[in-house]
């Protein structure tokens, strides 16, 4: 029996945990917060703060896990790259030291020539004022550390105001200690994709049928599987998907994300876990992205991933903060053909946070059923 310790015990955990139990493994979520959902379904929970660099080293050395998964940005990634020699981190600390910190991906990927948007960095306001000057263009602000999404601002060229305030929303929203972001330029893409791609020890990589995904404010809102046709340019996301993983080398799953413009394919970001977005395969697929990821990284053959049928999700976010709140109307929403809601049962809620995502065969039927949900 393997003995797994997640770091991170969000929705992605709980799927995560529950595919390796079926398979047979020992999973100790971790996170910062109690009851977390990994943790209501894991054979153990811990609480404490993944960036601290001496709690999490002797959180490792206590539970002295064979692997050690990653499933959120807020870690001391320099513990990962430490205690590799002795432990297996997944996919790898490089892997995860570089993709949980955009600049680093994104110099890579740069450095391997994938397309990528014009970009630059700051660490102060005055840099990013000088920056956004710069580039005449309409920008995105961002962290480079963090998610979902937060901390995220579009600034219009020349509207130094308005880039003032992205600065401030980008420090205040960040994930760790790095008070840096990153500032590029907006593409003004036709539509965005993930392409699950999983980087096997015994076989060759391969992936998902590629979902295309609607984001507000950087934050996934819904995605979509089977219901389109990019053509060749699927061919040239995967070759480029395959490209980075290798680069990055180890085993598991990993959200490659990109811009689709015309015929340009643009390499956006890359998450070395399942992914938000992914969670559409668990309506869609015969096996989720949470089945392949656990069978990745215990080095179990995968023969074949099939779509078994065409499908989209909409999120549930809660609007206000609560110590405690309750989804209504479920039952009206799972009256509809086809459609499925999921609970993520997390304890509280804050503004935007993800509460549940409701499944269904399309996204008009989709965003019909999230429509009938309320939150109280």
């Amino acid at each position: 029996m393997k003995k797994i310790m997640l770091l991170g015990s969000g929705e992605l955990g709980r799927e995560l945990t529950i595919s390796l139990k079926r398979l047979g493994g020992y999973v100790v979520a971790c996170d910062h917060y109690e009851n977390a959902p990994a943790m209501q379904v894991a054979d153990r929970a811990m609480v404490f703060d993944m960036l601290n660099e001496e709690q999490l080293r002797a959180h490792i050395q206590t539970i002295d896990p064979d692997l050690v998964v990653p499933e959120i940005e807020a870690i001391n990634t320099q513990v990962l790259l430490d205690v590799e020699t002795a432990r297996t981190i997944v996919p790898s600390a490089r892997a995860v030291d570089l993709t949980m910190n955009r600049d680093r991906i994104r110099d890579r990927a740069a450095e391997m020539g994938l397309p990528t948007a014009k970009y630059q960095y700051a660490e102060s306001l005055e840099q990013l004022l000088q920056s956004h000057g710069e580039m005449h263009v309409r920008t995105v602000v961002k962290p480079v550390m963090s998610s979902s999404g937060k901390g995220q601002s579009s600034v219009a060229a020349g509207d130094a105001q308005s880039a003032q305030a992205a600065w401030h929303h980008a420090v205040e929203n960040m994930r760790g200690d790095r008070p840096k972001v990153i500032i590029e330029e907006f593409i003004d893409f036709d539509y965005e994709i993930t392409l699950l791609t999983l980087r096997q020890k015994n076989g060759e990589t391969v992936f998902c049928p590629v979902i295309r995904h609607e984001q507000v404010d950087g934050d996934f809102k819904t995605s979509e599987q089977g219901t389109f046709e990019m053509g060749a340019l699927e061919g040239q996301a995967q070759d480029m998907a395959r490209q980075i993983t290798d680069d990055l080398q180890g085993y598991g799953l990993f959200g490659v994300e990109f811009f689709v413009r015309g015929q340009e394919v643009i390499f956006s970001e890359l998450s070395p876990r399942p992914h938000d977005t992914g969670l559409l395969t668990l309506y869609t697929q015969n096996l989720s992205e949470f089945d392949l990821h656990a069978r990745a990284i215990l080095h179990l053959p995968i023969s074949d991933i099939q779509l078994l049928r065409k499908g989209a999700c909409h999120t549930i976010n809660a609007t206000q903060a609560a110590d405690s709140y309750r989804l209504e109307n479920i039952d009206k929403a799972e009256a509809m053909p086809g459609v499925e809601v999921m609970h993520f049962n997390k304890p509280t809620a804050y503004p935007n946070r993800r509460l549940g995502i409701v499944f269904a065969p399309d996204l008009p039927t989709a965003k019909l059923a999230r429509s009938k949900i309320t939150i109280t």
